[in-house]
């Protein structure tokens, strides 16, 4: 019988270099472990997915929190389908975000109770993805973030998250902090070099 692979999370805010550490880590997995992996971008990683993404990027349409965890949860119950299979087969899922992101944002900043956003999740996925084997949030100051974004030339197209002020990305700053308390989730300060940050990720890991 084949081992199950493991599901590995990264978390943080926009610009705290979630995508670039998760895929940094499946070719190292690969090229020293022998491993090979699955990689999600939530709320993308498969063709529905990416359609239900593009709703969710466009700044343009007005949506209100539980839209958000509707749509949210459309992809990422389409994605944890693919990525399920992969896990049997002994391969590793890496994402960038899970349910957690939809805790800090639709929770605790955009104000949705904690235990709807939890069972609706629990309801369209499963025990592995709501428990990862290794969930990670990477932290930044908001300065410093900003000028991640605005270096990678987002600022001049935000999307509907990324448009909100100030007060809202405090409180996804904050949110993370407290989501990382309250699950008791390892942080790591995403202001250090890509390697040190991508070597504590494979100390943590093995």
């Amino acid at each position: 019988m084949v081992k199950r692979g493991k599901y590995i999370v990264v978390e943080g805010n926009d610009g705290t270099g979630k995508s670039t550490q998760v895929e940094l880590l499946a070719k190292w997995l690969k090229e020293k472990k022998g491993i090979d992996s699955f990689i999600a971008h939530e709320p993308a990683g498969t063709p529905i997915a990416d359609a239900i993404r593009s709703v969710i990027k466009n700044g343009d349409l007005s949506r209100d929190p539980d839209t958000n965890l509707l749509l949210f949860t459309a992809s990422r119950h389409d994605i944890w389908r693919t990525a399920r299979k992969h896990l049997e087969k002994g391969e590793w899922v890496l994402s960038a975000r899970n349910y957690f992101s939809t805790i800090v944002f639709q929770g605790y900043a955009e104000g949705l109770d904690i235990s709807k956003i939890v069972d609706l999740t629990t309801n369209f996925t499963d025990e592995i993805y709501m428990n990862p084997d290794h969930a990670i949030v990477l932290t930044l100051t908001a300065d410093e973030r900003n000028k991640r974004i605005l270096k990678r030339g987002a600022l001049s197209n935000k999307d509907t998250f990324e448009s909100r002020g100030e007060v809202f990305q405090a409180k996804l700053d904050e949110g993370y902090l407290r989501l990382a308390a309250e699950k008791q989730l390892v942080t790591i300060d995403a202001s250090n070099t890509i390697e040190n940050i991508q070597n504590q990720l494979r100390d943590l890991i093995f």
